[in-house]
């Protein structure tokens, strides 16, 4: 196999879903290239060597203009706050290196125009972390649409609800709380929850044309961590909005980090001329699926078990019956990364993709403020 050496920037949460998958994906995945765990990137040495030990990396750097500089890298894989993917992805393929950004791609639409312009101007392979797409059950939805077993579809319904940020107490900002801060962020729960939403709606269903959203800060001021000072918060806390797609369908897509007792309930149901689906992270390995045309005796919702091998990646894993979870999302993102650059294709979603997304977003938040609808 060849090597393909990764210089990871940012150790949090997100680097070791990356990581994991990197150090997995050959274990399961015929490919042609295997991951080479070659740098880790991070403002603090000790943390960062203590990440690489953990981790297996060779190498670290406290400064990410550093790890692109470095000829034994191939890929650079943007695990920051959203505020740095700008700087870091355009560098990196200026650099001539590969470039993979988690989600949201960047603080609004013309940073992420600037990112494509710069991955398209290099030629270099881009994706962006939109993982959902890759949960089993989730192709299968895609592959049941794209069959066209729903026939015409009406509905798109989805929401993400946390319940993490409602003590006013929770400060914002900071290594740890820096989603709060609209500064390193951009925005709230429309960047961070129902950009997963907006990307998979997307994907089944294609695009959007036009939104109308009402958007909520419920504790408008908290004290910052870094300045030890109390400020206004600038992030949205909940989120709901309307859409009309262009297939003609309707959307309707909830948020918010204020819903008691749910700690990451994502959602989607999609009902169609023929038939429904509906999918819960929380049982993230089952399709539930309703189709009308079958013998009014039997007719009802049916749980899909997704582990059998015909079905969207389960080949590569266990014997049917036995079920796979979250982080297998991350190791089939990287399993299709190393096939597009062994085959020169793209690799969904590529930053162009994901810019749409973004553009999304920013209507949505415009719509917020405004109360009107925009176009996307």
């Amino acid at each position: 196999m060849k090597p393909l050496n990764i210089g990871l920037v940012g150790y949090g949460f997100m680097g070791r879903t990356h990581s994991n998958a990197y150090a997995s994906v050959n274990h399961f995945f015929d490919l042609e290239y295997r991951p080479v765990l070659k740098a880790v990137c991070g403002r603090d040495a000790a943390q960062a060597k203590t990440f690489a030990d953990r981790w297996g990396y060779e190498s670290i750097e406290t400064d990410w203009r550093a790890l692109i500089k470095r000829s034994d890298i191939d890929a650079i894989d943007i695990c920051t706050p959203n505020n740095l993917h700008k700087e870091i992805a355009i560098a990196a393929a200026e650099a001539g290196k590969m470039v993979l950004c988690e989600k949201p791609l960047s603080m609004d639409t013309a940073e992420g125009e600037l990112m494509c312009e710069a991955v398209e101007k290099a030629g270099v392979a881009n994706t962006v972390w939109y993982n959902y797409r890759r949960v089993p059950a989730v192709s299968l939805a895609k592959q049941l649409i794209d069959e066209g077993r729903l026939g015409r579809i009406f509905h798109y319904r989805a929401q993400f609800l946390q319940d993490w940020t409602i003590s006013a107490d929770l400060p914002q900002g900071g290594t740890a709380l820096w989603r709060l801060d609209a500064a390193a962020a951009g925005s709230g729960v429309t960047g961070d929850l129902l950009a997963h939403c907006i990307d998979t709606a997307l994907w089944l269903n294609g695009g959007m044309q036009s939104v109308t959203a009402m958007t909520e800060t419920f504790v408008k001021e908290r004290t910052h961590t870094l300045t030890g000072k109390v400020e206004k918060v600038g992030i949205d806390d909940a989120c709901a909005f309307m859409c009309r797609f262009d297939n003609g369908s309707l959307g309707l897509f909830e948020s918010t980090r204020y819903a008691r007792g749910h700690k990451a309930l994502y959602t989607l149901e999609i009902n169609g001329e023929h038939a429904s689906i509906r999918w819960d992270l929380h049982d993230l390995h089952r399709l539930e699926y309703f189709d009308h045309r079958d013998d009014s005796l039997v007719r009802g919702w049916r749980s899909v078990h997704v582990t059998d091998g015909d079905m969207p990646y389960m080949k590569h894993w266990w014997v049917p019956g036995l079920q796979i979870g979250y982080e297998h999302s991350f190791i089939h993102q990287v399993a299709d990364f190393l096939a597009g650059i062994a085959a020169g294709t793209p690799v969904s979603p590529t930053f162009r993709e994901a810019l749409e997304t973004q553009k999304v977003c920013d209507a949505v938040l415009a719509s917020g403020k405004d109360r009107a609808w925009h176009e996307v």
